[in-house]
Parts: structure tokens; C-alpha cells; sequence
């Protein structure tokens, strides 16, 4: 009880000291990074229940869900072909980066894959786990690497370069009003919703906790039902449950190439930003959109994000949405499939090379 307590401790102050120095994603990046100094500094032993990271991812599918709307839907079908080919794209680079990192680190293939591919950063790491050869430590940190360089990146080239509006909001304040009305309609969803995602449990989905809300809701909304938002304490809740469990899942005792891991990670990180504004700009090129909106929906970055600096650019967000949602299922549907068949097929390659 006392370890949990501290965890708790631990990945609250770092939340509410990012909070305070207004940095993006300040509920997860903050947990997490405090819970990964705690544990290196102190060597102290924390504990979290996997609960609440399921709590946690269960919130998130729910947010996202919700981002899918019957508009988005028609953009999908509107710009499919231009979706399928950046995103296959986008995950080509990655696996060109992951190549390079494999070869000049002491990094496993399959965990330099992971570690690059464009996805979100709880999404890819659960599923690192069911993915032979590939270490979710080296994964955990090389998408946060990713992922920060992406979150600082984007928004800042996205509001500074490609638009001028002046006011940035923070993004725990621009999700929406509080709405705290949970009547006996929000309570069935969300039971709906359970059952769903227990449903993609038993089946062994890729990353059920988080799968089974997002389409749950997602359905819900294409169909007219429209769930209920989560009042944004909820939301900042899951995103510390999540930050807490990331920093723990990073055994950085382990991470003994971490010093030349770094700096090739970062110029990974980069160099995806670099290629998805060279897809953006062939993107705006082709279709009546701003650069500021192709930016935002080929980067590699979360639809939460991306979508509130859609918003405060004046972009089109229900355009960002599409992009980023379909990505999402791309890499959590059809990546994995990929993944698993060729890792699954070299390892019993080598075992057969080993017997003979």
C-alpha cells in the first residue's frame, strides 16, 4: 500500500510541476518523466496496478471514439486513397529508420520497428508485448523520445509558421466544456461499451482496452447515438494512470545503450517530422486544403494533440481527425498482422537453423 501511495505521490508532482511550466500533455509526459527520474535516482521499487492502466487506456479509446463523427467518416471516403498511400508511407520511413538504428546500435530489429513506427506512444508499447523479439523498455523509450520531439515540434512549427493565430491553449483547458450531467443514458453506454471491450479481451484483440471503446464509440456516434463526453478531470485522470505506468514499464537499469541510443533516436524523431512536411506539402499541392491542415494530418503525432492545434490554427479538424483516426486503425489493425507474421516467421527460421 505504501508503493502505491508513493507512485501516486511521485506521478502527481510531475504532473502538476509540467502543468505549471504549461508543457503539452502535462498529465502523462509529467508522471512519466517524474516516475523514471524517481526510479533512477532512488532505485527505489514502485508499484501500480495493471487496473488502472486498463482504466486508463479505456478512457482514451473513449476520447478518441469520440473524435469520429459522420463527417469524418465521409472524409475517409472522400480522401481514402491519399490516406492509405501517406500512411504506408509514413510507416516505410519508420522502417528505414528503424534499419539504420538496428545497425548502429545494439538494438534488436524488432524493437527498433517498434520503437519508430508512427503510432501512439501506449498504443505501440502494449502491443510491443505481443511481439516477438521486440523489448518494451527500448520501445517505451524510443516513442517517448518520438513522441516528445513530435509534440514540441508540430504544434510549434503548426502555430508559428503555417498560421497566425496568437493564443495557444493548453491542452488539458481546450478539450471541451466540464460536463458532469452522467444520467442513466451516459451509464448505458459506458456499460455497452464495457461489454465491448471485455468482449475484444476474451478474443485476445491487439490492445482491447483500448480498441474495443474506440470503435464502441465511434460506432455509436456514426449511427446518432452521440455518448457523452468525460468531464476533463476524468480524462486527466487516465492520462496519469497512463504516464505512471509508461515510466515504470521503462526499466531503465536495463536500458544500458541508452547513451547511443539517444542521439540516433532523436535524429529518427526528426527526420520522420522532416519527411511528413515533404508529404504534407505534395498533399496540400493535390487537394484544397491549407499546409497547416496537411501538416496535421500526416504528422505522426496523436489525434488529441493534433487536434487541438488543428483548432487553434483555424485548420480542419474534422479533415485532421479523418487522417489521424485512419491511421490509427491502420497501425493497430494491419501493422500488427504484418509485424507478427514476418518477427514469427524469422524466429522459427532461426530455431530451425539452430536444431540443424
Amino acid at each position: 500500500m505504501f508503493k502505491f501511495l508513493e507512485t501516486v505521490i511521485i506521478g502527481m508532482a510531475g504532473g502538476l510541476l509540467f502543468h505549471m511550466l504549461q508543457l503539452p500533455l502535462a498529465w502523462m509526459l509529467g508522471p512519466l518523466t517524474a516516475v523514471i527520474v524517481w526510479k533512477l535516482f532512488t532505485k527505489r521499487e514502485l508499484n501500480w496496478p495493471v487496473g488502472f492502466k486498463n482504466g486508463g487506456q479505456f478512457v482514451l479509446g473513449y476520447s478518441m471514439g469520440l473524435s469520429f463523427t459522420a463527417e469524418s467518416a465521409r472524409q475517409i471516403l472522400h480522401q481514402f486513397p491519399s490516406m492509405v498511400l501517406s500512411t504506408t508511407l509514413m510507416v516505410g520511413f519508420g522502417l528505414i529508420m528503424a534499419t539504420l538504428i538496428s545497425k548502429f546500435t545494439t538494438t534488436s530489429f524488432p524493437s527498433a520497428v517498434m520503437g519508430t513506427t508512427p503510432g501512439g506512444l501506449s498504443q505501440m508499447v502494449v502491443l510491443s508485448e505481443e511481439i516477438k523479439g521486440a523489448e518494451p523498455t527500448i520501445v517505451t523509450f524510443m516513442q517517448t523520445i518520438r513522441m516528445l520531439t513530435v509534440i514540441f515540434i508540430v504544434p510549434t512549427l503548426a502555430i508559428h509558421t503555417f498560421s497566425s493565430a496568437e493564443a495557444v491553449l493548453p491542452m488539458e483547458e481546450s478539450s471541451g466544456a466540464e460536463q458532469s450531467n452522467v444520467g442513466l443514458e451516459t451509464l448505458f453506454y459506458l456499460s455497452l461499451i464495457f461489454i465491448v471491450t471485455k468482449i475484444a479481451v476474451h478474443y485476445k484483440c491487439p490492445t482491447p482496452w483500448i480498441i474495443g471503446p474506440l470503435l464502441s464509440v465511434a460506432l455509436l456516434s456514426i449511427t446518432g447515438m452521440e455518448p457523452s463526453e468525460l468531464p476533463s478531470s476524468v480524462n486527466l485522470i487516465a492520462q496519469l494512470c497512463l504516464g505512471i505506468y509508461l515510466g515504470l514499464s521503462m526499466k531503465v537499469d536495463m536500458l544500458g545503450d541508452w547513451k547511443r541510443l539517444l542521439p540516433i533516436t532523436l535524429l529518427s524523431g526528426l527526420s520522420i517530422v522532416g519527411f511528413a512536411f515533404f508529404l504534407a506539402y505534395v498533399l496540400h499541392i493535390f487537394y484544397p486544403m491549407t499546409i497547416a491542415t496537411a501538416f496535421l494530418c500526416i504528422a505522426p503525432g496523436g489525434l488529441p494533440e493534433m487536434g487541438v492545434t488543428a483548432h487553434t490554427v483555424q485548420a480542419d479538424v474534422s479533415l485532421v481527425a479523418a487522417y489521424q483516426l485512419f491511421r490509427v486503425f491502420f497501425i493497430l489493425f494491419i501493422v500488427p498482422i504484418f509485424l507478427r507474421g514476418y518477427f514469427g516467421k524469422n524466429e522459427h527460421q532461426h530455431e530451425a537453423a539452430d536444431i540443424g
